[in-house]
């Protein structure tokens, strides 16, 4: 058995994860610190927190952290592997999103605007192949899930649609004033909206976050290989996909990519919930970032783990949480 996995199917989740849980920051391990700290900050907009010689620290400009940077990683992410897909920043509102596509498209860096239908999303990658997309929410327009099976899109009026069609780039840069600075930073509500795993099989990767964890599945798409689950009744704070092939392996640990993420509970009653249902699964847990940590009484940080998958994940309290 797999260290951090169960040994087999768990059963589904007797009770939901509490509805105000959400993702939190994402530790990405990169190979040029300033050349990673130039895109994050200038490319993106993130705002600089805090540096050191072991990490970056970005968040929103109000201090939110969502992004740390590990610097050293010999070579770029390992294709095929498992690990992040995709981290995604939701943005207020689509004047902040059409300044970020501005700003990117200023300076010639390759992006791909989609329109999700009830999102409206930017793609592209950071220097080492970390995946990003930057989107907010456009509910107005429409649907897009999973119903039987496949993705599935419709616009208000009922009509089918793709969900994967290209941006109408006149209506999202109608947003814009003539005085708005594309340099301007991410603003303040910035947050992280969602986190998009490679695992290395669906069904075994929803038994640990819906079974174990208690996410409530939003979508199967058995045909696209993907699930979404979540909190609350939000479209997906996790994606879970096979893209990167049924039985995927982890990274190799010197290659650049996923270090681990963040999901995080309301409140301290809430955390121990999950925390008892991973024991009770036979979940590893580590009040350290190492996967060699040894297991301690709990602190401020919560606890590490990882999923069948070999993503690690650090399970917490929401920052000022009461």
């Amino acid at each position: 058995m797999l260290e951090g996995t169960t040994a087999t199917t768990v059963r589904p989740a007797t009770s939901s994860i509490a509805a105000a849980t959400g993702v939190g920051a994402v530790h990405l391990g990169v190979t040029d610190g300033e050349a990673a700290k130039a895109f994050y900050g200038q490319a993106v907009g993130l705002t600089l927190l805090s540096e050191t010689e072991e990490e970056l620290r970005f968040g929103s400009s109000a201090g939110r952290e969502l992004v740390v940077l590990v610097p050293g990683s010999s070579r770029p992410v390992v294709e095929r592997t498992t690990g992040l897909y995709h981290l995604a920043l939701l943005l207020p509102d689509r004047r902040e999103l059409a300044r970020v596509m501005g700003r990117l498209a200023s300076i010639h860096y390759p992006q791909a605007p989609t329109d999700h239908v009830m999102t409206k999303s930017d793609y592209l990658s950071d220097p080492d192949g970390n995946g990003i997309e930057i989107y907010v929410e456009s509910p107005e327009d429409g649907f897009f899930g999973m119903e039987n099976g496949v993705f599935l899109a419709r616009d208000t009026a009922g009509n089918l649609r793709s969900g994967r069609d290209p941006m109408d780039l006149d209506e999202m840069f109608s947003h814009l004033s003539p005085g708005d600075r594309l340099d301007a930073q991410l603003p303040a509500e910035t947050r992280m909206g969602h986190v998009h795993l490679h695992v290395r099989d669906i069904q075994e990767a929803v038994d640990f976050y819906h079974g174990v964890i208690g996410f409530d599945v939003m979508g199967i798409a058995e045909r696209w290989g993907a699930a979404f689950v979540s909190a609350g009744g939000y479209h997906h704070h996790l994606g879970l996909n096979i893209w990167a092939g049924q039985g995927a392996p982890p990274g190799p640990p010197d290659a650049a990519g996923l270090r681990h993420f963040t999901i995080e509970l309301p409140d301290e009653a809430s955390l121990a919930e999950v925390v008892a249902r991973l024991t009770a699964a036979g979940v590893t847990l580590a009040d350290h970032p190492a996967p060699e940590a040894p297991l301690k009484a709990p602190d401020q940080n919560g606890w590490w783990l990882q999923d069948p998958s070999h993503n690690r994940i650090h399970v917490t309290t929401r920052p000022n949480a009461n």
